[in-house]
């Protein structure tokens, strides 16, 4: 009998420990601010935000569980040395590049209003739900005039252990009227990191997006910029761009804390595994809908048709960790947890 309570003794402590183990997740509504603050571990992780002067929602900015934030400030908060590209690319967002015809990827500020037509934009609708580890939203992908193309339910789940802290993000898709999702480079679920991540540069590149439009990436000061890209397949660096893998992962060290961004792509995503949109520059992207824009091989060309009310859903994990690099082996084990039974 002694040695029965005894036993039960120390797997009611391993599960007290277990339970420790997996930080609490808490959110923060400010309907005011239009923001609500996600808190894993009893410390700030990201915000979702739905401001009025952008075309899209986002979560920033993004912590490690350590408090080094691994997002791009500009241009909600610009800091010193950041580049000023892109001014659509903030924290972490999912839209795509040709929907209909229309571009919701590049959508920003920065568009003047004889070129609004050819964009889209997604509109926040409400909040579900905050409560657990999920926060639930509604949102509209819209054109220029506010006709209504696809309707957005987003599931977040947030979850954290020791110095790793996830997001999963779950979005269902569903048709307001015929559309058609054609291949483009622009998307789908992306990253704007921190110049941490950045490759080191002494050149300024050019980037053209799905309009023709011409970005002049310039890297003026490489100090602090250390990030490298990694993927299932093994391939490292700007080798990492286009390639279809399970999980890419990009590596940095930021004021003498080793960290690791890992996404990976979920199974039951169309034309999984997705291609790569990751660059230098600091644009870490996944995208299922690439096709030729990525692989000029393919002899068929990618698109997803959707009849009204029809629905596709589109999954992704982000995990975030700090105080050492994830090893390839632990990224693989990581993606197949996520993928088991999908």
């Amino acid at each position: 009998m002694k040695k029965i309570l005894c036993l039960l003794s120390v797997l009611a402590l391993f599960g007290a420990c277990t339970a420790q183990d997996k930080a609490a997740v808490e959110f923060v509504r400010d309907d005011a601010a239009r923001k609500v603050d996600v808190n894993v571990g009893g410390t700030y992780f990201t915000s979702y935000i739905y401001p009025t002067d952008m075309e899209k929602q986002v979560l920033w900015p993004i912590f490690t569980a350590s408090g080094k934030d691994i997002t791009r400030g500009y241009p909600r908060a610009p800091r010193a040395f950041e580049s000023t590209d892109h001014p659509h690319h903030v924290g972490l967002w999912f839209n795509f590049g040709n929907v209909n015809g229309l571009d919701f990827w590049n959508n920003s500020f920065a568009i003047p209003a004889e070129r609004k037509p050819s964009y889209g934009s997604v509109v926040f609708d409400k909040i579900v739900s905050a409560k657990g580890n999920q926060l639930v939203t509604l949102a509209n992908w819209v054109d220029n005039d506010g006709k209504v193309l696809l309707a957005e339910q987003t599931t977040f789940t947030f979850a954290g252990t020791g110095n790793e802290r996830s997001i999963v993000r779950e979005a269902k898709l569903t048709a307001a009227e015929p559309v058609i999702f054609k291949e483009n480079k622009e998307g789908m679920l992306g990253l704007r990191v921190d110049r941490t991540f950045q490759k080191p540069s002494d050149r300024p590149e050019r980037y053209t997006d799905a309009n023709g439009i011409v970005t002049e990436v310039a890297t003026v000061n490489n100090e602090g910029i250390n990030g490298e890209y990694v993927n299932s397949l093994g391939d490292k660096g700007d080798d990492v761009w286009s390639k279809r893998a399970e999980w890419t992962m990009l590596n940095g060290t930021k004021e003498g804390d080793p960290i690791s961004i890992l996404i990976i792509d979920g199974k039951g995503n169309p034309n999984f595994p997705a291609w790569s949109h990751a660059r230098g520059y600091g644009l870490f992207a996944v995208n299922s809908m690439g096709g030729k824009d990525f692989d000029k091989t393919l002899t068929e060309p990618v698109e997803l048709r959707l009849a009204p009310g029809q629905s596709v859903t589109f999954t992704y994990k982000v995990i975030v960790k700090n105080g050492g690099f994830l090893t390839a082996e632990e990224a693989n084990a990581r993606a197949a947890a996520f993928n088991k039974g999908k």
